[in-house]
């Protein structure tokens, strides 16, 4: 039994004052409505309403049932409702993952400017490097950065794309000297970023002369946060690998100096992932699509800077 649709047709009876007017109302048969009410009343071991031949009235179980069904039945109006609501208009709380290197940069930014257009969504950050199990962890949308990614059931949309760069502080190229080709590097301190979307001994590196492959598993220093592989550069700890907005401001400023400038690194997809597009709600979409609108203009901008 439907205890709901069970509901709504004793309220129909009520309303009518007959099966024969409440089933017209239900577009439904007489005999339909009659087997629902005999139904309801078995269920709850109570009679509702007396019959006649002539006429139906509630008993007194069945006056104080009817008002519990009319105020269940208007809250689930009202959450039916709220979720088509949800829906069509952004509202509510989004939960979002993000990595680091990309929230510092970029989506905190986005999400000021995102909350001007659309001020009753609020969220809820976590920061980490790795992919996360949005289902399992409770999140709605994950922005990461991969050259690619595993196979799985979630919905993933490329937002941008970006690459990264060898750097170093003025101080240690001083002191090591300035690598002239990707053979070079192994005769230096590479500084090892820790992450689940990228290997981690060794730098792929592209250019338009050929491509190469450094060995790093001897690195003396390795973290999980990029921002502190940052950090690990400029105090002269070796040459490290970096995405190149995380460092246009320090390249251009000379605190940091880009190392084999005719080579880049991997390169890398911004991707949003979510679990599903079914029924996806109004926050999380227009979410994406902000982002899908803004961040390649953003990353675009970030590496004509590396070439003025």
């Amino acid at each position: 039994m439907d205890t709901i649709e069970s509901m709504k047709t004793f309220l129909q009876v009520n309303e009518s004052g007959s099966f024969t007017k409440a089933a017209e109302r239900l577009e439904t048969s007489s005999a339909n409505v009659s087997r629902a009410i005999s139904a309801l009343e078995q269920h709850l071991s109570t009679r509702l309403l007396h019959r006649t031949t002539r006429r139906i009235a509630l008993t007194e179980a069945g006056q104080r049932y009817l008002l519990r069904c009319e105020q269940i039945l208007a809250n689930v109006e009202e959450a039916e409702a709220e979720a088509r609501d949800a829906q069509m208009n952004p509202v509510g709380r989004l939960r979002l993952h993000a990595m680091p290197a990309l929230a510092n940069k970029y989506l905190v930014k986005a999400v000021s400017a995102y909350r001007e257009l659309y001020p009753a969504v609020s969220f809820d950050i976590t920061l980490a490097n790795r992919i996360p199990e949005l289902i399992e962890e409770g999140i709605d949308v994950s922005i990461i950065m991969a050259p690619q990614l595993p196979d799985s059931s979630l919905i993933a949309k490329v937002i941008g794309q970006t690459y990264s760069i060898l750097c170093a502080s003025p101080a240690y190229l001083a002191e090591h000297g300035m690598p002239t080709n990707p053979a070079d590097l192994e005769q230096h301190q590479g500084i090892k970023m820790a992450s689940s979307v990228l290997p981690l001994d060794y730098w792929e590196l592209t250019s338009a002369i050929g491509d190469a492959s450094v060995d790093i598993k001897n690195s003396p220093f390795q973290v999980n946060v990029g921002s502190t592989v940052k950090q690990a550069i400029m105090h002269g700890m070796g040459i490290g690998m970096i995405p190149i907005f995380s460092v246009v401001d320090e390249l251009a400023s000379g605190s940091l100096i880009r190392v084999l400038p005719d080579y880049r690194g991997t390169l890398f997809n911004v991707y949003a992932l979510y679990p599903s597009r079914a029924y996806l709600d109004a926050k999380t979409s227009s979410w994406v699509d902000f982002l899908s609108l803004h961040l390649p203009d953003e990353l675009a901008r970030d590496s004509e800077r590396l070439t003025e």
